[in-house]
């Protein structure tokens, strides 16, 4: 009996509306489950994996994302996530560390690229 009152607490605070990426817990909408389920086909996994290996990829995602934002609005400029926060919060993890500089030279590319274009379109 002192189990299903447990249980029924737990449920409580599962449903308890909070929601959102503030709640952690709870039914809450799932941002990037369609994304994920893509990156895990690309991984190796099936085309349709299981709903819950996608709902716990995605907490985790979550989770990192949320605590990067959070150390990194702690240092630099109070309140505010720059770039130069990441790229610092990530410096000694070689391959994060190498993906971003790709990811950065690679949109730095993309905007000399579309610049070049809209000039030629819209150039005197």
């Amino acid at each position: 009996m002192a189990e299903e009152e447990d249980e029924g607490g737990f449920d409580e605070d599962l449903d308890d509306g909070a929601g959102g990426a503030d709640g952690n817990h709870g039914k809450r909408k799932r941002l990037f489950s369609k994304e994920l389920r893509c990156m895990m086909y690309g991984f190796g996994d099936d085309q349709n994996p299981y709903t819950e290996s996608v709902d716990i990829l995605e907490d985790l995602v979550i989770e990192f994302v949320t605590e990067m934002t959070h150390k990194a609005m702690s240092i630099g400029r109070q309140g505010r996530v720059q770039v130069e926060d990441i790229v610092f919060l990530i410096r000694k993890d070689p391959r994060k560390f190498a993906r971003v500089k790709d990811l950065l030279t690679m949109n730095e590319e993309l905007k000399r690229a579309r610049k070049a274009f809209d000039e030629a379109n819209y150039g005197s």
